[in-house]
């Protein structure tokens, strides 16, 4: 479905511009666009991949191991009725670390993972369990101390200082991640009384 929406946005754009005078606009566009994105994939590539290894030596210390034990008390008061020896615990406990340093292509292997487990542990079958959904919600809406993926963005766009947007970081991260917690939890009351 997606990829006949993109299609449609395209075709849409690129209709609207030869029709309204930006034909020039429109084919200088497809004709740079695919030398922009792969000079801006090489020149990200350079800070994911030390961000990476960052996060593979802390991971190989055992300093993410000591933040998820860290975050553990959190993470047993938001996944209520997860055991906290279990592999989806660990796994998620994991996933908010590296979402906590920014690693988002690291979170994710962690989030597959941990959304395998919780299938296993609640024996899901075709409806997603709570804690299943409040994954889901905390990785798309998850606390960033270390914006590393964005921060790379401004310094490759000419940014003096690219960490200067932190605070705001900080606070749009919070303020998401709680707004969507409390939906998660509200939505789930709501389910379970209908039933």
């Amino acid at each position: 479905m997606i990829d006949f929406i993109l299609a449609g946005i395209i075709a849409v754009s690129c209709v609207y511009g030869f029709f309204n005078g930006g034909a020039e606009a429109v084919s200088n566009a497809v004709l740079t666009s695919g030398q922009t994105a792969v000079t801006l994939t090489l020149s990200i590539l350079g800070a994911m991949a030390t961000w990476g290894g960052i996060m593979k030596l802390a991971e190989k210390s055992g300093f993410t191991d000591r933040i998820a034990r860290l975050i553990s008390p959190v993470v047993s008061l938001i996944f209520r009725g997860l055991d906290k020896n279990s592999k989806a615990f660990k796994a998620i406990a994991m996933n908010i670390t590296a979402n906590l340093f920014g690693l988002g292509n690291a979170a994710t292997p962690l989030g597959i993972e941990a959304m395998k487990e919780l299938k296993a542990e609640e024996n899901c079958e075709d409806t997603a369990s709570r804690n299943m959904v409040l994954l889901t919600v905390i990785n798309t809406s998850s606390i960033e101390l270390i914006p590393s993926t964005v921060a790379a963005l401004r310094l490759t766009y000419g940014s003096r200082s690219p960490m200067d947007i932190l605070p705001c970081v900080l606070t749009v991260s919070v303020l998401s991640l709680t707004t969507a917690i409390v939906c998660a939890y509200a939505f789930d009351k709501m389910g379970r009384r209908k039933k």
